[in-house]
C-alpha cells in the first residue's frame, strides 16, 4: 500500500513543493498561522494597511501597463516615482509573474516543474542592463533577500541581462533602498537561502505545523485555534 498524507479535513496534501518570498516569511513567522491562512486558507488577513497597499499596486499597474489615470487618493503617493519610471528608455514590464525551477531555470507559473513563483512590479529592460521595482506601503525595512530574488527572476527569464539594480519604492517615507546584482554576485545568496526554503519543504512534506509564539499573537493573528491567540508576547 502507498502512504497518503492528508490534511486535517481528509483531503490529500499536494506533493508539489513551491514556494514564493511572501510564503517562506510566513512561515518563519509561524509554521501554524502559514498553514491556516497561506496552505489550508482557513483564515484570511484582512487590514485597512492591506488594503491599501493592494489599492497601490493595481492602481500603479493600471497606470503604467494600460495608462489609466491615476485615482485621486493615490496621485500625490504615486504620481512623482511613475514619472521617473516613465522617463526611462527600455522596455518595461508590470506586474509580471515569473517562476524557476529548482536549478534556477525559467518556466511556467503553475508547470509541473515549478520550484519558485515571485512578481515583479515593475521592471524596465535597456539592452544588457534592468531595472526592477517594487512597490512598498510600511514601514522601510531591510530585506536584501527579497531584492535579490527579483534580480534571479530577471536574470533567469532574460539571458541578455548583465546587471540589474533593484529597489524598494518606500511610499511611506518618499525614500529607496537600492542593491545592485550581477549574476556572479546573486550566487552567493543561494547557499543560506536554500537552507532556510528546505525548512519550509520539510515541514510540508511531513504535514507538521508547530505553533510559534510572535508579536503578532496579541492582535494581528487570526487562527484563533491556537493556543497563543490573542497573547502578547
Amino acid at each position: 500500500m502507498t502512504a497518503v498524507t492528508l490534511h486535517r479535513d481528509g483531503t490529500p496534501v499536494d506533493k508539489r513543493f513551491a514556494w514564493s518570498w511572501s510564503r517562506l516569511k510566513n512561515y518563519e513567522i509561524c509554521p501554524l498561522r502559514y498553514y491556516e491562512t497561506d496552505v489550508k486558507k482557513t483564515y484570511v488577513d484582512k487590514s485597512e494597511n492591506l488594503d491599501w497597499g493592494d489599492r497601490v499596486h493595481k492602481t500603479a499597474a493600471a497606470h503604467l501597463r494600460d495608462g489609466e489615470p491615476l485615482p485621486d487618493d493615490v496621485i500625490q503617493t504615486l504620481a512623482p516615482w511613475v514619472a521617473k519610471i516613465k522617463k526611462q528608455s527600455g522596455e518595461r514590464i508590470v506586474e509580471k509573474k515569473f517562476a524557476l525551477t529548482e536549478d534556477l531555470q525559467p518556466t511556467t507559473y503553475f508547470g509541473p516543474s515549478v520550484w519558485y513563483r515571485g512578481v515583479v512590479d515593475v521592471g524596465v529592460i535597456y539592452e544588457d542592463v534592468a531595472r526592477a521595482y517594487d512597490w512598498k506601503t510600511g514601514k522601510i525595512t531591510k530585506d536584501s533577500v527579497q531584492l535579490a530574488l527579483m534580480a534571479q527572476c530577471m536574470f533567469s527569464h532574460y539571458p541578455q541581462i548583465k546587471k540589474i539594480r533593484t529597489e524598494f519604492i518606500w511610499l511611506q517615507d518618499d525614500a529607496t533602498t537600492q542593491e545592485d546584482f550581477t549574476r556572479e554576485s546573486l550566487s552567493q545568496i543561494w547557499p543560506a537561502l536554500r537552507n532556510r526554503v528546505s525548512i519550509l519543504q520539510n515541514s510540508s512534506n511531513s504535514n507538521s505545523w508547530p505553533m510559534k509564539p510572535n508579536k503578532l499573537c496579541g492582535q494581528y493573528c487570526r487562527v484563533e485555534t491556537c493556543f497563543h491567540h490573542g497573547k502578547k508576547y
